[in-house]
């Protein structure tokens, strides 16, 4: 007997058919006599109708009215199973984020989590066996009682938390993969799934473009040591002992990881754009006049290459920012142009960061050296470089980024055997 937090994505609940399934998988777990918190998304496609109603209503619109409106998708799904579990006779209600409550930071769409109390939770647990059905991706700005919502994914980010406020043994987090692989196999079919992997791998990985957790989950996990399993909805809730390990991948700390290997997985992205800022001024205070304004407009600044000067008079300076933000950025730079003194303003939209990630590069040289000579064999260019203790990142033309992919990955001896 233990405590779980379960949470179903959007294609989990997607249609009554799909509830009743997540239902067959809670009571599972409740007739092995854990106490269960249950956290679900809005249904698959949604989030995107009423954020597009929204955008209908006036494309200008009230952050605060935006949460209140993207927020019912979530209410939604999280009645329907509560119902569904009901008629299974499973003690179960539903729960706004603001009910529990979740108490987060006023920004509206992108909100944080200050604090959760699970006190209600789990004195039902233990007077009734009362199954909570969460709505994710939800809170409350406690000065003004308004919802607020985590952006998107943030159904993910509710789960690890709810999980840590009670106290939860592990956080489920059931999608339609069944675990964490080395790369996306869709593009390298031979690619594995994992067992296991640690919480600094998980967060370079999702970070840097994989697509199975939001990046504040795992590093809510990482913070609180809050074990994560990676499963599919989609396995036969009867063919699944509660008992045993069914198939999946455990994000848990390093030291649960019995051996560690040099690198772990390879992430693409190619949501990206390059802007490189030609012939400005070698001299102090010329990236604070780049990338201030970038900041001053939330761009998310990523890779950055500075050119040495030879001359001591001019260099060249490259960055990359979100697809998304390419336009924002340009005509950011654009707009500081007098301030920062450049000669030419060059762009890229064409591009695509390919990282290779994994905690055994602290104590393995020449990791980079060897991707860098393996995609030179396949006459891939490499744009930019950056480097972190257990990532790189490299960045190439976007018509190449499956041949990097599918290179690096049988470079690092990741494929399946």
């Amino acid at each position: 007997m233990g405590r779980l937090v379960m949470k179903f994505g959007g294609t989990s609940v997607a249609n009554i058919d799909r509830i009743r399934n997540v239902a067959r998988h809670v009571k599972r777990e409740v007739d092995a006599g854990h106490d269960v918190a249950v956290v679900v998304s809005a249904m698959a496609g949604k989030t995107n109708e009423l954020v597009e109603w929204c955008r209908d209503a006036s494309p200008m619109h009230d952050a605060r009215e935006y949460d209140a409106v993207v927020a019912s998708g979530e209410q939604i799904t999280a009645g329907l199973l509560a119902i569904v579990l009901q008629g299974l006779g499973i003690q179960a209600r539903s729960w706004q984020g603001w009910q529990i409550p979740i108490r987060t930071s006023d920004a509206h769409a992108s909100a944080r989590i200050l604090e959760i109390d699970g006190s209600e939770l789990i004195n039902r647990f233990k007077e009734r066996k009362e199954v909570a059905v969460v709505a994710g991706f939800q809170g409350i700005y406690p000065h003004t009682g308004r919802i607020t919502t985590l952006g998107r994914g943030g159904s993910d980010t509710s789960a690890v938390a709810i999980a840590a406020a009670i106290h939860a043994d592990r956080c489920d987090i059931y999608t339609d993969v069944d675990g964490v692989y080395t790369t996306d196999p869709r593009v390298v079919p031979k690619a594995r799934r994992l067992d296991k992997i640690a919480f600094e791998d998980m967060l370079e990985l999702a970070s840097q473009g994989a697509k199975v957790l939001q990046v504040r989950s795992v590093e809510l996990g990482m913070v609180h040591n809050m074990p994560v399993f990676v499963r599919s909805s989609f396995d036969k809730p009867e063919d699944i002992d509660p008992r045993g390990t069914p198939p999946g991948t455990l994000i848990c700390s390093e030291e649960e990881i019995m051996e560690n290997h040099v690198v772990t997985g390879i992430a693409f992205s190619k949501d990206e754009a390059q802007i490189s800022v030609r012939q400005i001024q070698d001299k102090p205070g010329v990236a604070a006049a780049i990338f201030g304004p970038l900041a001053d407009a939330n761009i998310n600044v990523d890779m950055i290459v500075q050119n040495v000067s030879e001359d001591g008079a001019t260099t060249d300076l490259t960055f990359t920012v979100p697809a998304s933000d390419y336009t924002r950025a340009r005509d950011t730079i654009t707009g500081a142009k007098a301030r920062i003194g450049y000669a030419r303003l060059d762009s890229a939209t064409d591009v695509a960061k390919v990282s290779v990630i994994g905690s055994g590069m602290r104590s393995h040289a020449g990791v980079a050296a060897q991707a860098f000579a393996a995609l030179a064999g396949r006459n891939i260019n490499i744009r930019a470089i950056t480097t972190s203790e257990i990532k790189f990142s490299v960045l190439i033309d976007a018509a190449y980024t499956e041949l990097a992919v599918r290179t690096l990955h049988t470079l690092y001896g990741l494929d399946q055997v």
